[in-house]
């Protein structure tokens, strides 16, 4: 019989990035599993007409709650906020549970008494990601018998030691007190009441309260979409050697790094970078790209919409992408599905994508350590790019084995069936094994 999933992502849009993005595609893949599962989605009401865009109907494939009343003027606090006082990003991370509070209590509402009745085999919250945002829900579904099946959660990658001052440059000084979270209202309920808790990331495991581990199976939050990455990097690698950086420019994502680096070899005409993004650093950027004379060397085009990412990708051959607190890492997946070498820095999310075998893992140490580092690596691999194609063959295989959305809802699917007493517990390997 087919499964039968009431899909809970407040944050999910298709014509927006980030966790939107990451909704959208985890709720379509799960939609697209009709032969053995029915999934509907509900959602929150700002996201209605991109999903009518996308052909889905209102009533039958999902359900719009509106939670403007608390959503709307949180959304105007935590803009006010952030500006009046420079905090980051862990700010609107700790206003998020009152709007998202409230998303889950409209939701009791409108599928309450069906929850009650069993109509559903199971209740799965894909987004918020953060762990830091429970449930108000999970106990209620836990006593009408449905299994409440609760992320993929991530998030809280401790800062980095000797990287203070991109610290205060993000504003998140709340970062010292982010524990503070475990002292909010159904904290340990959420995790008691879930049925399972899907972890996105090692450190999310290494934060969970060790008396939950197991319910907690391993599954990480981002993926690639093949339709929006079909094309892959082809002939002989470039010379000078072509590396790409994608992502907001903000201090923590390490832009600035990444030119520091490359610069004597930018100007030794070995290497040409591709700064992809836009931010509060673009100007910091074209400071460092006039002062060390970069310019034949270094192009800033900006903003690029994430369906024509492939289009700009595939002129590269590597991707260089120094962000010292990632908590996921999608554009590396993006990267390796299109064939190009991924040189990350080793922790947080990207480490856990990137093997041995697929890429490059630089080994954290201080700002000035971690530049020296990676032109060591885009310097050796300017000189001799031998098994550069292979290796991108490699990780592009990787990608398509473990990280597509479809390959994640069939992970999803059957840690539905464990939680339903079809099968035993599901464990997928963490990391992805290669």
């Amino acid at each position: 019989m087919k499964l039968r999933a009431l899909v809970l992502a407040e944050s999910c849009n298709p014509d927006w990035f980030s966790v939107p993005l990451v909704g959208w595609f985890h709720c379509q893949a799960l939609h697209r599993l009709t032969a053995s599962l029915d999934a509907h989605i509900v959602t929150q009401v700002r996201n209605t007409d991109a999903f009518v865009r996308q052909g889905w109907r209102p009533g039958v494939d999902f359900t719009a709650v509106d939670t403007e009343l608390i959503a709307r003027p949180m959304w105007r606090l935590d803009e006010g906020l952030r500006k009046a006082t420079g905090l980051g990003w862990t700010a609107s991370t700790a206003l998020a549970p009152i709007s998202y509070a409230y998303f889950e209590y409209q939701v009791w509402k409108e599928f309450g008494q069906s929850i009650k009745a069993r109509q559903w085999d199971v209740v799965h919250r894909v987004t918020s990601l953060s762990p830091t945002t429970p449930s108000v829900i999970a106990g209620a579904c836990r006593r009408a018998g449905v299994p409440f099946v609760w992320g993929p959660i991530n998030g809280g990658v401790p800062w980095p030691k000797g990287f203070h001052q991109q610290l205060r440059a993000e504003g998140e000084y709340l970062s010292y007190v982010r524990g503070a979270y475990k002292l909010l209202p159904f904290y340990r309920s959420s995790r008691r009441a879930a049925a399972a808790i899907v972890i996105g990331s090692r450190d999310t495991w290494q934060q969970m309260p060790a008396a939950y581990h197991d319910r907690c199976v391993y599954v990480p939050e981002n993926a690639v979409d093949p339709a929006r990455f079909s094309r892959q990097v082809e002939g002989p690698v470039r010379s000078p050697l072509r590396v790409a950086f994608v992502g907001r420019l903000v201090p923590y994502k390490g832009a600035d790094m990444l030119l520091e680096a490359a610069a004597p070899l930018v100007r030794a005409g070995q290497v040409v970078i591709d700064i992809i993004g836009d931010g509060e650093q673009m100007g910091l950027l074209r400071r460092i790209v006039a002062d060390e004379k970069l310019a034949e060397g270094v192009n800033l085009p900006g903003w690029v919409e994430h369906v024509h990412m492939q289009e700009r990708l595939v002129q590269s051959d590597v991707l260089g992408f120094p962000s010292i607190r990632e908590f996921g890492g999608g554009v590396v997946l993006e990267a390796m599905a299109l064939g190009l070498v991924p040189v990350v820095a080793d922790y947080g999310g990207p480490a856990e994508l990137v093997t041995d075998s697929t890429g490059y893992r630089v080994p954290m140490g201080t700002r000035a350590e971690l530049v020296s580092r990676f032109r060591q690596v885009l310097g050796n691999l300017a000189e001799d790019s031998t098994g550069l194609r292979a290796m991108g063959q490699r990780a592009r295989e990787r990608a398509f084995k473990w990280f597509t959305w479809d390959a994640k809802a069939l992970q999803m699917q059957e840690i539905y069936r464990w939680v339903t007493g079809r099968r035993d517990k599901p464990d997928f390997g963490m990391p992805f094994p290669d």
